[in-house]
């Protein structure tokens, strides 16, 4: 089996790693001085690892995006593990409210698309972020930033800069979910690689871990839904 990767070099980064993205595709992170023949060698190395994930069911491969539920009142929408109803409401304001359940403006309910998205990314990071601070001082990490990004493939990253990115759609996960990405993000600061003592160090900060990636794998579609 032939395996299509693509390359992206920085002066910031010491060593080559190797990620497959969620919808299959191979990117190789390497030095600045890494040959083509030395990121070629690591990438066969890797190849069984590689096949693993390629063909694994967390990977999107050939699925459309989900279309998600129409902005109506009845429907329901996903907030930290739960589904909570939605109403559409009489009131002047452009705000979404939430009280055990949505209370969305007719003014918004016509802009599907914008509407939850603003409230959703507002949420994220209210709650998301400060859990990143948190567990960083648990692991006795330091970070450069830490954003809530909208990223199609990725639920978070540790860029070469330390810098930490999250999935603004994780604010519909349950806590342990965001939680276990969060450390696994974090864990990058101590192994870039996803080598047993990677996991180790996740497992130990997140218990919970084989429960979050067993409910990503079965739920992350749904929260890509617009709704």
């Amino acid at each position: 089996m032939d395996i299509s990767y693509s390359v992206k070099r920085s002066s910031k980064r010491t060593k080559i790693t190797i990620t497959v993205e969620r919808d299959s595709t191979v990117v190789v992170q390497a030095p600045n001085h890494a040959s083509d023949e030395a990121i070629a060698q690591i990438v066969e190395a890797k190849r069984f690892w590689i096949y693993e994930k390629t063909t694994h069911g967390q990977k999107y491969t050939n699925r459309p995006h989900p279309p998600g539920k129409e902005l109506v009142s009845g429907e329901s929408a996903l907030y930290l593990g739960r589904s909570y109803r939605i109403e559409i409401v009489d009131d002047e304001t452009e705000c979404i409210r939430f009280d055990q359940r949505f209370l969305v403006p007719q003014s918004c309910a016509h802009h599907k698309k914008g509407a939850m998205r603003k409230w959703y990314i507002a949420r994220a990071r209210e709650r998301i972020l400060p859990r990143v601070v948190k567990q960083a001082r648990e692991l006795g990490v330091s970070f450069g930033r830490a954003r809530i990004v909208d990223s199609r493939y990725r639920w978070g990253s540790c860029t070469v800069r330390d810098n930490i990115n999250l999935n603004w759609r994780l604010i519909k996960a349950p806590i342990f979910v965001i939680d276990y990405v969060i450390a696994h993000e974090l864990s990058h600061l101590l192994e870039p690689n996803h080598t047993p003592r990677f996991w180790n160090i996740v497992k130990a900060q997140v218990p919970a871990m084989d429960r979050a990636r067993g409910w990503l794998r079965e739920h992350g579609e749904i929260l890509e839904q617009e709704v």
